[in-house]
C-alpha cells in the first residue's frame, strides 16, 4: 500500500475528519476536525469526498516522505509548506513524486494545518470516524499523534487531478480580528442584562491552558445572578461556559457531551473555524446575532463550498 513516512511529527499531528456527531447520545466525544471549513477544502481540491481523513497539524508541522506519486492540498492557517525546499501554495492541489519531502514549519498567523492526499487516509474507521480522539486513545493512527517513523497509509487515487486552487474570495481571511458572532443560550438568562452587555465590550485573550478540548479565556470576569452550578445537560462544540470565576471557556471539537456550567452563548458553526485558528494569547471579542442571521452566514459558508465542488466538477470533465 501506498504510504507517508514521518520524519519529523510536529508538535501536534493527528489524523482527523468530521468526527462522530452521530454518536453524541451515547456520550461519545464528536472529535473530529477543529478547523472543519479547511478541512473540507482541502479534500476537494484532491479529489476527495469533502469528509475524508487528512492531517490535522498545530502550531509547528511534520514533515513527510512520500514513497509513491500522488496530490496534496495544505489549507488552514498562514504555513509556508515547502516541497523539496520549494515553497508551495496554500488551497491548491499540489503533485508530488515518490522520494518527495514535504515540510509545514509554523505558520505567520493562525495555528492549523490541514493536509488532504488524493485518495484519502486509509487507516480503519472507528465508530464510524477515522478521527483521532486523544483522550479516549482511539481512531486516527493507533488512536495516538503521530511519531517519527510512522508510515501513514494512503488510499489509492481514481483518476489524475489537474493543477488547480480555489478563489480568494472564497478563502477564509484568519488574520482579522474580528468578533467572534454567537447567540445567546441556553442559559443567558443566569446573567443580566447589564452583564450580557459588558460581555459583548469586553476582550479576552486565549490562555496556555487551551487544547483540542476547549480554549480558556483570560480577561475581565462575568458575574452570575446566583450561580455557575446546573443540572448538566448537553454541551456542543461552540458552547461558551461561564465558571464560577467568571471567566469563559469555549468548548471546541474534543469537548465532553454534558456539563454542569452555565452557557451564556454558543458560537455560530461558521464562525468555528475562525475560533479553532486562534493560538494561546490571541485576542478574542464576542457579537451576539440572531438566528436567522446565523442562518444566512451558515448558508454562505455552505455556497463557497458549493462553488469549489462545482469548480472541481467541472475540471475533472475536461
Amino acid at each position: 500500500m501506498e504510504s507517508i513516512i514521518v520524519k519529523k511529527p510536529g508538535f501536534l499531528t493527528t489524523v482527523q475528519d468530521l468526527g462522530r456527531r452521530q454518536y453524541q447520545h451515547f456520550g461519545i466525544a464528536q472529535a473530529g476536525a477543529m478547523d472543519t471549513f479547511s478541512l473540507r477544502i482541502a479534500n476537494l481540491l484532491v479529489g476527495n469526498v469533502e469528509h475524508e481523513a487528512t492531517l490535522e497539524a498545530t502550531l509547528v508541522g511534520p514533515e513527510l516522505q512520500f514513497n509513491h506519486r500522488g496530490y496534496l492540498a495544505v489549507t488552514g492557517g498562514g504555513f509556508a509548506p515547502k516541497l523539496n525546499g520549494k515553497t508551495i501554495p496554500l488551497w491548491s492541489c499540489v503533485s508530488y513524486d515518490k522520494g518527495d519531502v514535504l515540510e509545514i514549519g509554523t505558520p505567520a498567523y493562525g495555528c492549523r494545518a490541514y493536509l488532504a492526499f488524493a485518495g484519502g487516509i486509509a487507516v480503519p474507521p472507528v465508530l464510524g470516524s477515522k478521527a483521532t480522539f486523544l483522550r479516549g486513545k482511539y481512531g486516527g493512527y493507533q488512536g495516538r499523534a503521530l511519531k517519527k517513523g510512522d508510515a501513514i497509509p494512503i488510499g489509492s487515487r481514481k483518476y489524475e487531478m489537474p493543477r488547480r486552487r480555489i478563489h480568494d474570495e472564497l478563502i477564509y481571511n484568519f488574520q482579522r480580528n474580528e468578533a467572534v458572532r454567537f447567540i445567546w443560550g441556553p442559559q443567558d438568562e443566569a446573567f443580566s442584562e447589564q452583564q450580557k452587555e459588558i460581555f459583548q465590550t469586553l476582550s479576552y485573550s486565549v490562555s496556555n491552558q487551551s487544547d483540542r478540548m476547549g480554549y480558556r479565556l483570560e480577561g475581565e470576569a462575568i458575574a452570575h445572578q446566583e450561580g455557575a452550578d446546573i443540572i448538566s445537560d448537553f454541551i456542543a462544540p461552540g458552547s461558551i461556559q461561564i465558571p464560577q470565576d467568571g471567566k469563559p471557556i469555549v468548548l471546541m471539537a474534543d469537548c465532553q457531551v454534558t456539563g454542569g456550567y452555565t452557557k451564556i452563548g454558543t458560537i455560530i458553526s461558521s464562525d468555528l473555524p475562525r475560533v479553532a485558528q486562534k493560538r494561546p494569547g490571541d485576542a478574542m471579542q464576542f457579537q451576539a446575532i440572531s438566528i436567522e442571521l446565523a442562518h444566512q452566514t451558515y448558508k454562505q459558508m455552505e455556497r463557497a463550498i458549493q462553488l469549489v465542488k462545482i469548480q472541481n466538477e467541472s475540471l475533472l470533465k475536461n
